[in-house]
C-alpha cells in the first residue's frame, strides 16, 4: 500500500544483504521523462500500468536485487506472477488509519489527492489486501516499528524459510 514503507525498508535491506535496491516507480519516472503523477493525469491509470507492467517485467529478468513496487503493481495478474516467480516477495502489511497517519501530507501520491484520502486508503486496501497476500512469499505487520527493526524482521523470516544462511 502507499505509505507502508517499501522504499525506506526495501533501501536499507538492500544495504544489510549487499544488493542493489530498485524502486520500480523511479525507474518508471525515467523511462517516461516525467512524474507518475504527470503521467497519470495526461494518459490515465490504464497506460501507467503498462509501462509499470514492463518496468517490473524487466526487474524480473535481472539479477538479484531488492525491489520496491508501486502500490498498484499487484492489481495486474502478470505483475504478481513475475514477482513471486523471480524472488521472494515481502508484504509490508499496514492498516488505513495507520498508512494515513504516515501519508497525509504527501501530495506526490495521485491516488489519494480526493476528498476523502482515509476512504480511499481503505478502499484501495479493501481491494489490494488479497493481491498482496497472493503474490507475497511473507507478510510483516508494519505497525510502528522502526525501520531496522523492521529489517531485521524481514531477514529473520528470509532465514528461517531458508532464503538467506542463518547467522551464527
Amino acid at each position: 500500500m502507499p505509505g507502508s514503507g517499501k522504499s525506506t525498508v526495501g533501501r536499507q535491506l538492500a544495504r544489510r544483504l549487499g544488493l542493489p535496491f530498485f524502486d520500480s516507480d523511479a525507474l518508471i519516472e525515467q523511462r517516461l521523462g516525467c512524474s507518475i503523477r504527470e503521467y497519470f493525469a495526461r494518459e490515465g491509470e490504464d497506460a501507467f500500468r503498462d509501462v509499470e507492467q514492463q518496468v517490473i517485467a524487466d526487474l524480473a529478468a535481472g539479477p538479484d536485487a531488492v525491489v520496491a513496487t508501486g502500490g498498484g503493481a499487484v492489481l495486474r495478474e502478470a505483475n504478481r506472477q513475475k514477482l513471486r516467480e523471480a524472488g521472494r516477495v515481502i508484504y509490508l502489511r499496514s492498516s488505513p488509519e495507520e498508512l494515513h497517519r504516515r501519508v497525509r501530507h504527501d501530495t506526490q501520491r495521485p491516488l489519494l489527492q480526493v476528498a476523502d484520502p482515509l476512504g480511499r486508503l481503505r478502499s484501495l486496501h479493501a481491494e489490494r489486501d488479497p493481491l498482496y497476500r497472493e503474490a507475497a512469499h511473507f507478510h510483516i505487520e508494519t505497525g510502528r516499528p522502526s525501520v531496522p527493526m523492521l529489517v531485521n524482521m524481514i531477514i529473520m523470516q528470509l532465514e528461517l524459510a531458508g532464503v538467506l544462511p542463518l547467522r551464527p
